[in-house]
């Protein structure tokens, strides 16, 4: 039997998940950005594949105090506790388990989102390098012209970084720097979080209500 495509040409999303994203943790500082993202994706009704570095695993531990279970089996139960995903909504796959869909362009999911991202793994996926999971999942994006989003979190940057950048800007990636903004007054670290992940779910066409639109209240008075 054939299966049924959406009007854009791509397989629908399963009954009950709006769609499906590939979320990727890599080793920059910034692990807030990368777990609140996934919680909500999760209450966003969207099925998620999550892949997880050794470095982030690190990260975690020292940003969050969190120890993520080595085992994806014991980390996928971990997380869907955490973020209360249903059944078949969460998935954890090991970063050499080359049988996941994401490995995969005739499973390839609606859109993958690195966050945070290394300097290391934007020059591996700029390079078409493709040695561990993470990276042949972004590559399997790029080829299949799906949206792939790189939450950078560096500074400064260098040559060698913009121009990697560049590149995969013209490969049609979306490079969003973490650089949250301070037009909406944030009042917590938490505040400047959601900026960031508010940004990445606009471009992943997934609605939310972490902030005010621009232009929905009223601006402050200019200072004469």
């Amino acid at each position: 039997m054939f299966e049924l495509l959406t009007s854009d040409g791509n397989a629908p999303a399963p009954l009950g998940w709006s769609k499906t994203v590939t979320l990727a943790w890599t080793g920059a500082s910034g692990m807030q950005y990368g777990w609140r993202l996934l919680e909500c994706l999760i209450a966003a009704q969207v099925r998620v594949y999550l892949l997880i570095s050794p470095a982030a695993q690190v990260v975690s531990k020292l940003e969050l105090g969190v120890t993520i279970p080595a085992q994806p089996l014991v980390a996928q139960q971990f997380f869907s506790d955490h973020c209360r995903a249903a059944p078949g909504q969460l998935r954890v796959f090991g970063r050499q388990q080359w049988t996941a869909p994401v490995a995969s362009g005739s499973h390839a999911p609606d859109a993958m989102v690195i966050c945070p991202c290394t300097v290391a793994t934007l020059a591996s996926v700029a390079a078409g390098l493709s040695d561990d999971l993470i990276n042949r999942a972004a590559d399997v994006m790029l080829k299949e012209q799906r949206k792939l989003i790189m939450v950078l979190r560096e500074t400064p940057l260098s040559v060698i970084h913009l121009e990697n950048m560049l590149r995969l800007a013209r490969a049609g990636a979306v490079i969003m720097p973490a650089s949250p903004g301070f037009y909406g007054q944030p009042q917590t670290v938490n505040d400047l979080v959601d900026f960031i992940v508010a940004r990445v779910l606009d471009h992943l066409q997934v609605a939310h209500s972490l902030l005010p639109r621009w232009g929905d209240e009223s601006p402050p008075a200019a200072i004469d």
